[in-house]
């Protein structure tokens, strides 16, 4: 693995990181998430950056495999250029849902490559 790529992944988990970090002293709840707009923001922000080094892995090798990798970078098109049609619900969905296994799946490219 190039280290382009590696640099990458490690940005992804750096991102995932910070984003669990927000949830050290308050709880994960959606209505909470809702009513926070910095944690909103920066949440935001982290998936921003995990969809462009998604993309950029994407370029590098499209032989990686990363669930819903298109729609990751689909996503930060979304919050970049359609900010006014971003939803908590999907927003929080992605959080609780998708990061995790993005983590996991991350964790283990970069413990073999």
């Amino acid at each position: 693995m190039s280290i382009e790529i590696k640099t990458c992944l490690y940005d992804m988990l750096n991102a995932i990181e910070e984003i669990d970090s927000f949830f050290i002293d308050t709880p994960k709840d959606f209505f909470e998430y809702q009513r926070n707009i910095k944690t909103k923001r920066a949440i935001e922000r982290n998936i921003e950056i995990i969809g462009e080094a998604m993309n950029r892995v994407l370029n590098l090798d499209s032989s990686i495999n990363l669930t819903n990798s298109r729609k990751i970078v689909d996503t930060r098109n979304r919050i970049i250029h359609g900010y006014d049609t971003v939803s908590d619900e999907i927003m929080w969905g992605i959080v609780i849902k998708q990061l995790p296994i993005l983590k996991s799946e991350i964790g283990r490219l970069l413990s073999t490559g």
